[in-house]
């Protein structure tokens, strides 16, 4: 007896002849096979198939993805990690051969024929933001400087004889030497932000700032700016060279430069002044990047 399935998308793409050669060598969750499944031609559409888009899938089990089971499933960190590494690993791996606009993880139709009205229906606006991300990369730059720890011990001078200390006097002293070490440590990472953002005025297209990392992600330091970048192709290189240079300006600080990446955090497009928004009947958002 067959196990009922859905019908799981990771990412719009334009169908090229690279990608149809690679893809029986790629697999999704569960090791599913990957397929394309390709919108209506809209009118427009040249002979070639060129603007055609479609949908990168594959199957997953329905007990494991319908709308009860992901509401237990988004509450269990080991099950949530490995869907969302499997998830990104085919859409990198696509965008090695075409041009991708990643989907959000655990988008899920009932089946084929609901995904391609779904992919028809909208179209224009995943080909007009595909156009826009064509030939560029997602890169990441994060701070990170370690948290305040007991570099001043509250001892005295070597002038001072240490019986002259109390104990209270040692701490308030400890506490205000961390209090000074921390904020000259935020100045310099106030400045490395700044010469960050110039650096990416020339080299990057679009900028999107994520909150600060947390917990187990830090290893243990403390991030204090992560953003996302879109860079043109051919300007990758120059970019991340001008970053690694100017981070030997801030030797209290790590500064890392993350990617390549497929576009997730440019997947939907920046907001529109209020007035001239449009509908939000347009792509899903992508996730971050690990």
């Amino acid at each position: 007896m067959n196990t009922p399935a859905l019908t799981y998308v990771y990412a719009v793409t334009q169908p090229t002849g690279d990608l149809a050669a690679a893809l029986p060598a790629l697999h999704g969750i569960g090791r599913a096979a990957l397929r394309l499944l390709a919108s209506a031609a809209p009118a427009g559409t040249s002979a070639d198939g060129s603007g055609q888009l479609a949908f990168v899938a594959a199957d997953v089990p329905e007990r494991d993805f319908n709308e009860t089971a992901l509401k237990r499933h988004f509450e269990d960190l080991e099950w949530l990690e490995y869907v969302a590494r499997a998830h990104h690993d085919v859409v990198q791996a696509v965008a090695a051969h075409a041009a991708v606009l990643p989907l959000r993880m655990a988008t899920v139709y009932q089946d084929d024929h609901r995904a391609r009205r779904a992919l028809t229906a909208q179209h224009e606006a995943f080909a007009r933001r595909l156009d826009q991300l064509r030939a560029q990369t997602e890169y990441g730059v994060k701070i990170y400087t370690k948290p305040a720890t007991a570099t001043a011990t509250g001892r005295p001078p070597a002038d001072e004889p240490a019986e002259d200390i109390s104990p209270g006097k040692a701490y308030l002293r400890a506490r205000k030497a961390q209090h000074h070490t921390r904020e000259a440590v935020y100045e310099q990472a106030q400045h490395a932000a700044r010469t960050i953002e110039a650096i990416a005025a020339r080299h990057t297209t679009q900028r999107v700032r994520h909150a600060p990392q947390r917990g187990a992600l830090t290893a243990g330091q403390e991030n204090l700016l992560n953003d996302a970048y879109l860079v043109p192709d051919d300007q990758a290189e120059e970019f991340r060279a001008a970053i690694t240079d100017a981070a030997r300006q801030f030797p209290g600080l790590h500064i890392e430069v993350t990617g390549p990446w497929a576009p997730y955090s440019f997947a939907t497009p920046p907001p529109e002044p209020a007035a001239a928004q449009s509908s939000p009947d347009g792509p899903p958002s992508g996730t971050q990047p690990p």
